[in-house]
Formats: C-alpha cells, sequence, structure tokens
C-alpha cells in the first residue's frame, strides 16, 4: 500500500509549538532547529525566514529552516542557517526519501524565485556528494562521563595541568542571570582579533527566548574580577559552549581552560552526556585548544547549490583579502566597533 503524500508548509506562529514538539524528538535535530530562532533572525538581524515543515497525514515529518541574506558587500544567500553551526532537514527515521527531496526541491524552487547566489545547507552529514562543499570546518563533540572526577582524569595530562592551575589560583565561576559581564568579555576579545561583534540585543534576546536553556557562565578572580566568560545553549542531554570571552589576563591564570572545566563539571551534576566543543575552523588556535582537550574533530558538510557563483563564498577571517579591513579594525576603539559592528556581522552568518 502505498503512503499517504508529503505536503510541505510554511510555519506559521501557531504551529510552533508543534514544530519544536517535532524538533526535541527528532534524533536529526539539534538546538538550532528550534523555533525561537526564526525571531531572532527577523527581529535582531532582519533577515527575512523561510521555515518549512513536512507533513504526512497531519504529521510533522521533517523541517529545514532557512534564512534570506542580503549583502551588498558578501552577496545573496538561502541559508540553513545563519549564526547556527548546524542547520538543513531534520526529518524522522521513518519519514523515508519522499520527506527529503520534498523538501529540498521546495528549498531550490524558493532559492531560484528569490534570485539567490547560492543556497546553502549546514549539515553534519554529506548528503550530496556532487555538490560544492565547504571544507574549511569541523566540529569536536565527545561523550560526558558519569563522574565528575572521571571527566577530569579523561582530559589529557598537558590540558588537565592548566584545569589545575585554575583552581589553585582560586578561580570562581558563577552562572549570571543577565549578559553584562560576558558581552563586555566578548565584545573585547573579538575586537582583539579584528572581528566584527555581534550586537548585545542579540544574547539578551537568547537568554529572553531559550530562557534556562540559555546559560551565562562566568570565572572570576578571587577578588571578583570578571576574567572569562562563556554563553552555552542546553539541548535534550548536551551542553554547547557557543560564545565566549576572556579578558588579557584570562592567560597567565588558566582561566579560560577552568571556565571549560567548570562548564563540564556542572553538566556532567546535572545529567548532560554530551559535550559539544563546537565549530572551528581548521589549523587555528580554537581547533589545537580543542584537540589538546581529547576531542578529536569531525568534518561538517556545508553543502552549496550555486546558481550565480563560480565557487564556494569564502565570506571568513582565514579569506586574505580581509587581512587590511582586520588589521584596521583591531585599532577602532571599543565603544566605536560596538556600533558599527551589528551593521556588518549581520551579513556574515
Amino acid at each position: 500500500m502505498d503512503r499517504l503524500p508529503i505536503v510541505v508548509n510554511l510555519l506559521k506562529a501557531e504551529d510552533a509549538l508543534r514544530w519544536d514538539e517535532f524538533v526535541r524528538r527528532c534524533p536529526q535535530a539539534t538546538f538550532f532547529h528550534l523555533s525561537a530562532w526564526r525571531e531572532l533572525m527577523e527581529e535582531v538581524f532582519d533577515h527575512r525566514t523561510f521555515y518549512l515543515y513536512a507533513e504526512r497525514a497531519g504529521d510533522i515529518v521533517g523541517v529545514l529552516p532557512l534564512a534570506e541574506v542580503r549583502s551588498r558587500l558578501f552577496g545573496h544567500a538561502l541559508v540553513s542557517l545563519p549564526f547556527c553551526v548546524y542547520g538543513g532537514i531534520a526529518a524522522a527515521e521513518d519519514a523515508g526519501p519522499e520527506t527529503l527531496y520534498a523538501l529540498e526541491s521546495k528549498a531550490e524552487t524558493l532559492a531560484q524565485a528569490l534570485g539567490v547566489q547560492h543556497l546553502e545547507f549546514r549539515n553534519l552529514k554529506p548528503r550530496h556528494e556532487d555538490w560544492p562543499r565547504q571544507e574549511l570546518y569541523v566540529t569536536f563533540r565527545k561523550e560526558i562521563l558519569p563522574e565528575v572526577e572521571a571527566n577530569l582524569l579523561a582530559i589529557p595530562r598537558k590540558q588537565r595541568a592548566m584545569v589545575r592551575k585554575g583552581i589553585k589560583n582560586g578561580l570562581v565561576s558563577e552562572v549570571d542571570d543577565h549578559v553584562d559581564r560576558f558581552f563586555a568579555l566578548y565584545a573585547d576579545n573579538v575586537l582583539r582579533h579584528g572581528t566584527p561583534a555581534l550586537p548585545r540585543k542579540f544574547f539578551e534576546q537568547l537568554k529572553k527566548r531559550f530562557g534556562e536553556a540559555c546559560e551565562v557562565l562566568t570565572v572570576t578572580s578571587p577578588e571578583g574580577k570578571p576574567l572569562s566568560s562563556v554563553l552555552s545553549f542546553y539541548f535534550r542531554d548536551e551542553v554547547l559552549p557557543y560564545y565566549a570571552g576572556d579578558d588579557l589576563a584570562a592567560r597567565e591564570l588558566a582561566a579560560n581552560d577552568f571556565k571549560y572545566w567548570e562548564l563540564m563539571r556542572r553538566a556532567c551534576e546535572r545529567g548532560c552526556t554530551v559535550f559539544d566543543y563546537g565549530r572551528s575552523k581548521v589549523g587555528t588556535g580554537p581547533y589545537a585548544f580543542k584537540k589538546n582537550w581529547g576531542f578529536e574533530p569531525q568534518p561538517l558538510s556545508y553543502e552549496f547549490c550555486l546558481y550565480k557563483r563560480d565557487s564556494v563564498p569564502q565570506n571568513n577571517p582565514m579569506n586574505p583579502k580581509y587581512r587590511a579591513f582586520i588589521a584596521l579594525w583591531k585599532r577602532l576603539p571599543i565603544g566605536v566597533a560596538n556600533r558599527l559592528g551589528p551593521h556588518i556581522v549581520r551579513n556574515l552568518g
């Protein structure tokens, strides 16, 4: 007997609860598939969204969140999903290939109707071997062991020594109910690296919309000076440290190392079983730092359907053509950088 047909719809506000219920039970779905990102894209970054979901007999069997990014500097694209390391189609295990085909076909039709230069899916695993792919990024994910001490002992010896150094220095970790200390450290940190900061409003909205699933952990000196901070997401049994910032004094005091250990320790105590260290560019300092913790890189399959481009866009700090901009940005006063940054970074995603 033939299965009932697949119908693809655009998400409406009244269907957000159904969408999120599907995302939370779908093994392929991630934190970034939750519907609250739709409002963030539209209200904070002014990106038009197209949240597609596939239904069979009234039940959601697959979702595909998309956002349109328009920029004179960086081009015109349809992406799943800007500012998110994972995206693409999340489908039920028994949904069948027709569900994937229906969602992808709708996305490609939409992309061509919008006149974008490319369509991008930020997949965890490959889907189209014949599509151009961005090979720059990897992710780092590892099991959290049931016992706190076992997780400490699982950290390679040299990195474990840095964690113990932070403990010996009397550093303190605190969960903040606001983004004030985090944003000050984050904005200063990205300026030192020559990168525009995301707007403070974005982080405030993350806290507001995701509630306890979005947590800020700040590390201070024994005297209370903020040294290092991380904004993390909790999804099912996973913790995802996502945005971070450090004071210049953090390195000498091992505050960054202590911060991630404290996050892992707290996640273990609340029953999490996966530590998702997140995306890094191959060959960078963050890539080496995560490997030092005993995490192994897992390639990310960012796949592109090109319409008005000859190659995959390289809108990232590794592109040599941005070196002059990065050098200039580093010299800006923090107040000026924080005012200008959101207008630039909204188009990078």
